[in-house]
């Protein structure tokens, strides 16, 4: 089955947010913001704004009937800025008005007087101040202090690495509609449904069940609507509430990137320790977590940089500790792999670092230390069905790695202009949220006497296919086919409590329960139609049932009519929870994932020494789906994936000065990469495994882990650096621009 979207998605016809029909009278919103990062407001001056030609009102602090607060985790943000603001972009006023370009024109009138304090972009600086979001939290296993002396090799070092910008394709926003009895439904472009639907409850002061949030599809996500589509829906909610009229925002381009987090930029030190035979037997690492001005999602995106910091390998003796820094940037945020990558990069980056000083290749410490069955992780979890040890063989297989070593060895001996540089990248990535009770998901099942079919999901489809993925399910249940089902936009009134579609946990979790759905479903079906036949063995294919394993005269939409004429339930609300799974953080230890997913890629890129720029020729994985339900949509995940890590270890930089002002604030100052920076050739070989019981159908999850292939890209090029300047001390500072390749190409020993 293609994706299902894609029909209407080349034809301009799928909908989005910017693309509701408006109603008559529905006005337009836009946020006022902060222009320095710490200050206090000594007075804002609305009066000019107000009286320009088209606004309706300005909403301040002072309007909100319930709670300015909109922290989710810890209740550290407020929707509006109140007294004080601690990073540039915090909203301080909505201006509402009959056109956006009113509100603009508006909003150049505003004049806030600022009484400037010091401001903090640095983390380590912040961390020196007890500039923190929470207290800091460790992960051990063994006993290191102890473990150093059995080393032969050991090896410190520093890792700084970038934010990155999500550049989702549908920027934020909101469009909010009164209803009768003070009810109020709002179309958000969030990740999160209910989390906004609670936001918006606790700012407007009125129950959930008056909030109605209704979300068809995303135009990209990637982390970033997890949390942070919550203030635009909230403030939108609240104008039209005070108005009681519909409110809209979609914001700009240059808008969205200045006021919006990032991905966690992260600074590290670590200490490695190997025993001669190459097996890592101690590591260390403590991690300083940029967190900006407010928690956001910083201390579960930090628990996952912990979870995630050994990586693919089995480390006997590990203290890992993080440290989240408020500084005076915009709240940083959820974004693909969820601090996973941070924490994966330094023990790489160690990897690296102590075979430079060895002078082995960097592969192989890493094939020494693949975990395998029975690995304690730091956090207590023993690892089974582990796949590291059979994807990193059936990638050197598969590839010729051996071939390909020789090759980029003979071209840099007979090139001077140019080097190849070869990287491999193993990865070990857990599937589930970490906080054990947002691992729950139910599905909404009604079945129409024709025969049609609507399903309803906590779910947001933003282009990774998990529509298409509900449809299979509930269509290979049934036995029917596709034209009979529909999926239905995720509703917070049709689907309540719902955990946002993160984590790469959204088709496990809420396929689960469309799996449990369908089938409490169809054994009502089964009984009529055994009933009807006098049968023991019933089933649907091609929607025709089946008695004893012979074809009868009745159809899919027989049994379904004659099923509500003797009154059975045709509609299905089912619950799922992932089973297993728990975590003690009192103790820091226990069993958090449901499953691991594996793979190895290895990548090769060419550098011109002269210019500094690099082209990736090839990158070629083994990767381990389990048993993929839809690999189409599963390899343009892989392929998604591996760009945008590519991406980030690259091209994305994102820049603040030392006045928390971000100066990569548009597409001509902020690279991402295009057709011609994506690798020459990409190839995916499915690794034949049995799968998870706790993945739908044992398809592995596939959103998240893919990125961490990117991680390779740096390493790839720090390797063809080394070919052409050998004795250089290198930094290992991402991401790798061609301005820093270059000076690294240079750079004196």
């Amino acid at each position: 089955m293609i994706n299902i979207d894609a029909h209407n998605h080349v034809r301009g016809k799928s909908v989005y947010l910017d693309d509701i029909q408006e109603l008559n009278g529905t006005l337009y919103a836009l946020p006022f913001d902060a222009t320095v990062a710490h200050a206090k407001i000594k007075n804002i001056d609305l009066q000019r704004a107000i009286q320009h030609s088209g606004i309706v009102t300005i909403l301040t602090a002072k309007d909100i009937p319930g709670e300015n607060q909109i922290g989710g985790i810890i209740p550290d943000e407020p929707l509006f800025a109140d007294g004080e603001v601690h990073f540039r972009g915090q909203v301080i006023a909505l201006i509402v008005g009959t056109s956006e370009h009113h509100c603009r024109q508006a909003a150049k009138l505003i004049h806030v007087e600022y009484e400037e304090l010091p401001v903090i972009t640095d983390a380590r600086d912040a961390q020196r101040h007890n500039q923190l979001i929470i207290p800091p939290r460790t992960f051990t296993l063994g006993n290191t202090e102890e473990a150093w002396s059995t080393c032969d090799y050991v090896c410190e070092g520093r890792t700084d690495v970038n934010g990155q910008e999500h550049l989702y394709i549908e920027t934020q926003g909101a469009y909010a509609r009164p209803k009768e009895d003070g009810s109020i439904v709002i179309s958000s472009s969030t990740q999160g449904p209910t989390a906004v639907q609670r936001m918006v409850a606790r700012v407007l002061g009125i129950p959930m069940h008056k909030v109605e949030i209704d979300t068809v599809r995303l135009g990209g996500g990637f982390g970033g609507k997890e949390d942070q589509a919550t203030p635009w829906a909230v403030m939108v909610a609240l104008a039209s509430q005070h108005l009681q009229k519909p409110v809209k925002m979609a914001m700009h381009r240059m808008d969205d990137m200045r006021m919006t987090g990032k991905r966690h930029p992260y600074s590290a030190d670590f200490k490695i320790g190997l025993s001669k035979d190459l097996k890592i037997i101690a590591y260390e690492v403590t991690h300083y977590q940029n967190a900006g001005a407010a928690a956001d999602l910083s201390p579960a995106v930090m628990e996952r940089t912990l979870f995630h910091s050994t990586n693919a390998y089995f480390v006997p003796n590990v203290i890992a500790k993080a440290y989240s820094c408020k500084t005076n940037l915009p709240p940083n945020t959820a974004f693909r792999g969820f601090g996973g990558p941070q924490g994966k990069f330094v023990i790489e980056a160690a990897i690296v670092k102590a075979a430079e000083a060895i002078g082995v290749s960097p592969a192989v410490i890493q094939k020494a230390n693949l975990v395998t069955d029975g690995n304690e992780l730091s956090y207590g979890q023993i690892l089974q069905q582990t796949n590291a040890h059979a994807s990193w063989d059936s990638s050197m297989k598969t590839y010729d790695y051996e071939t390909q070593k020789k090759r980029v060895a003979d071209f840099n001996a007979s090139n001077a202009r140019f080097k190849k540089g070869l990287a491999v990248q193993p990865i070990c990535f857990g599937i589930s949220f970490t906080n054990t009770m947002m691992n729950h998901a139910r599905a909404l099942v009604h079945i129409y006497h024709d025969g049609s079919v609507v399903v309803s999901t906590g779910a947001v489809e933003m282009g990774q296919g998990v529509n298409t993925k509900l449809l299979q399910i509930a269509t290979q249940i049934f036995g029917i086919s596709a034209s009979k089902v529909r999926i239905e936009s995720t509703n917070t009134l049709r689907v309540a409590n719902t955990s946002p579609t993160a984590a790469s946990a959204g088709a496990d979790l809420n396929g689960k329960a469309l799996e449990i759905a369908c089938h409490n479903l169809l054994n009502r079906l089964k009984t009529v139609a055994l009933s009807e036949h006098n049968a023991t063995q019933f089933e649907i294919r091609d929607e025709q049932v089946y008695a004893d394993s012979k074809v009868t005269n009745m159809t899919w939409t027989d049994l379904v009519m004659k099923a509500f004429t003797l009154r059975v339930a045709l509609s299905e609300n089912a619950h799922y929870a992932t089973p297993t799974i728990h975590y003690d953080k009192s103790k820091e230890k226990g069993h958090p994932f449901a499953y691991h997913v594996y793979g190895t890629a290895i990548l090769e890129v060419t550098v011109d020494c002269l210019k500094g720029t690099y082209d990736f020729d090839s990158v070629n994985i083994v990767h381990d789906f389990g048993q993929s339900m839809n690999k189409d949509v599963d390899n343009g995940q892989i392929e998604g994936g591996l760009v945008q890590g590519i991406g980030w270890m690259t091209l994305e930089e994102i820049v603040y000065n030392e006045q928390g002002r971000l100066v990569s604030n548009a597409l001509s100052t902020y690279k991402v990469p295009d057709i011609y920076s994506v690798p020459k050739h990409i190839q995916i070989k499915h690794l034949e495994t049995e799968g998870h019981e706790l993945a739908i159908k044992k398809s592995k999850a596939v959103g998240e882990p893919p990125l961490m292939y990117g991680l390779g890209a740096y390493f790839a090029i720090r390797a063809a650096v080394r070919a052409f300047n050998p004795d250089a001390d290198l930094a290992i500072n991402a991401p790798y621009t061609p301005e820093k390749v270059l000076m690294d190409l240079y750079k004196m020993s």
